[in-house]
């Protein structure tokens, strides 16, 4: 335990003693660990898009006014009887009503020929959905030229679905190369980081030589020449990542403020704080690594006495 306080103290007084040298290695582990932040959230950005384009599509099938109970039934069943169908969902003429006059409540002119029909003019639905984005072409498939539904079928007033399968392997596409791009970004980053972070602790370490030279010859072991230097190392990330991980509450708060709407209402800031523990983790393990790698590598070159 006293071997361990005094390469705790001796990486504490190290660190204050080279107060520039740790600026310097803090300030380049938070450039890198900046790019590492920003490519995790913009993953889940993706992500979240992908997502909610999935969870939007689905087929809409139109009911004739005049379609009966038993008709609506028999549609339900032989739709729920698909094997790629996940869920079908039944809308009233009532709950189309009220959907529309909610979406035009704006439009004085639309609400006011809606009161003048006296009617519902509008027919019930069905919104059925897939187990999978990649099945919607082979339901419609089924419905419109398999005569799947028989005598179903002259109930029906019109299907509407938007084919959005070209969509998705884009954005999945998109994503491959984002990710390709993020791993490039981090490599190089880190690699930039070791250069200079080793090359930064090695002014440090040059200044000790001689006193390291001393302690070899003496019998100090390997790693309690090492140890303070490690210690100093443990430093320079957790700083940087603690720095790293207070500078993106103000970015991912103004960053929310410009992309809410782009974004569907997703909110990068509230992705950040529903995971800052785990992004602090990451950034801490990131930044220590880099930084014990070069003080390892830089400290190695006197330990040959």
């Amino acid at each position: 335990m006293q071997l361990f306080k005094r390469i705790i103290t001796a990486g504490f007084n190290g660190f204050y003693r080279n107060r520039t040298i740790s600026i310097s290695s803090i300030f380049i582990l938070v450039v890198t660990l900046s790019i590492i932040a920003s490519i995790l959230m913009f993953r889940d950005v993706f992500n979240n898009s992908i997502t909610q384009i999935k969870t939007k599509v689905d087929i809409s099938i139109y009911l004739k006014n005049d379609t009966t109970d038993a008709s609506i039934i028999s549609i339900k069943q032989k739709l729920q009887g698909i094997s790629t169908v996940k869920d079908v969902n039944f809308v009233s003429k009532d709950e189309t009503l009220e959907k529309f006059k909610e979406q035009y409540k704006n439009d004085t002119a639309t609400i006011k020929a809606l009161d003048e029909v006296g009617v519902n003019p509008f027919g019930a639905s069905f919104q059925v959905i897939a187990k999978d984005t990649t099945d919607y072409n082979n339901i419609m498939k089924k419905i419109e030229t398999e005569n799947y539904l028989g005598d179903d079928t002259k109930d029906i007033d019109k299907i509407n679905y938007v084919d959005i399968k070209d969509s998705i392997e884009k954005l999945n596409s998109l994503i491959t190369w984002f990710n390709t791009f993020g791993i490039t970004m981090i490599t190089i980053f880190i690699i930039m980081s070791l250069m200079i972070v080793y090359n930064t602790i090695r002014l440090a370490i040059f200044t000790f030589k001689d006193e390291i030279s001393v302690m070899k010859l003496v019998g100090a072991s390997d790693m309690y020449i090492r140890g303070p230097f490690i210690v100093e190392s443990i430093l320079y990330g957790a700083i940087a990542s603690l720095i790293t991980t207070i500078i993106f509450y103000p970015i991912t708060k103004y960053v929310t403020n410009k992309t809410l709407d782009f974004f569907g209402g997703y909110s990068i800031h509230a992705y950040y704080l529903d995971n800052i523990a785990l992004i602090f983790v990451t950034l801490f393990i990131s930044g220590t690594l880099v930084a014990i790698i070069s003080s390892v590598l830089a400290v190695r070159k006197y330990l040959s006495v």
